[in-house]
């Protein structure tokens, strides 16, 4: 199975400007999405479809393909599947190629991890799905107003349940999606035919919308470099247990979080 992964990455950011390029624990936001796809099992290929030349230069900088999408599906109101289209009939019209499964990256959440690329694309194959969606476990009360007064959406409101007993709903990541893509050439969306969940850890789902939104990302980002690191210290103490230390001569020093 050939599959491509595709992040699509305009520019012209309200929220925060230059966003997608954003500096994030050392790197720039986009990077740590096309670092992601790089190193899953699953993809083959990655792609970057963007409008923007400085995302565009990044993204090559990264190890990603670039694919520079026309300005009519680049505004305010454009949606990621057009540009999802746009770059497999760049790649049909170019070179004649059409993977049999795309993963489609969202690169605002830098949190993701190659095996939440991969295990969305193996639930899809295992489930005999049509489409994949990675998701996290929802505990929470749901509310809606209508008619002047709050009614519930998943629960009871005269049963106030514990919340653990909330079960069996799921919130959208907003991290990785896969599909078929004859399916997904024929509706012209991420969702169709039969749709399956990848449970994610939830310390991996974060979304960057707002400035607070980075801050907390390269917090949590350096913490999980900072386990990283003491695990990797704690591995070549016990190899130098076992090994002659004259062994570890030359040993590249582990690369941090900037």
């Amino acid at each position: 199975m050939n599959t491509l992964a595709i992040i699509p990455a305009r520019g012209g950011s309200k929220g925060i400007p230059r966003k997608n390029v954003a500096m994030l624990c050392g790197k720039p936001l986009i990077a740590w999405s096309i670092a992601a796809a790089l190193q899953a099992d699953s993809v083959n290929r990655v792609a970057v479809s963007t409008d923007h030349l400085e995302i565009g230069h990044v993204a090559r900088q990264h190890g990603a393909e670039v694919f520079w999408r026309p300005p009519e599906i680049s505004g305010d109101c454009a949606t990621s599947e057009e540009a999802l289209l746009d770059c497999l009939q760049q790649l049909e019209a170019s070179e004649r190629y059409r993977p049999d499964t795309i993963v489609f990256l969202q690169c605002t959440s830098p949190l993701t991890q190659a095996a939440d690329i991969d295990g969305t694309v193996q639930t899809m194959c295992q489930q005999n799905a049509d489409t994949a969606v990675a998701v996290v476990d929802f505990h929470y009360f749901l509310w809606q107003e209508a008619e002047g007064q709050l009614n519930g959406i998943n629960h009871d409101k005269h049963v106030r349940s514990m919340r653990q007993q909330v079960s069996g709903n799921f919130l959208e990541a907003g991290a990785v999606y896969t599909m078929k893509t004859d399916g997904f050439l024929q509706h012209r969306h991420r969702f169709f035919g039969k749709t399956v969940g990848y449970e994610m850890p939830r310390e991996r789902c974060w979304e960057i919308d707002d400035p607070i939104d980075l801050k907390i990302a390269d917090f949590m980002l350096r913490e999980r470099e900072r386990a990283t690191y003491s695990s990797d210290l704690n591995h070549r103490s016990n190899e130098q247990d076992d090994v002659a230390p004259q062994n570890h001569r030359g040993r590249a020093p582990f690369a941090r979080c900037a």
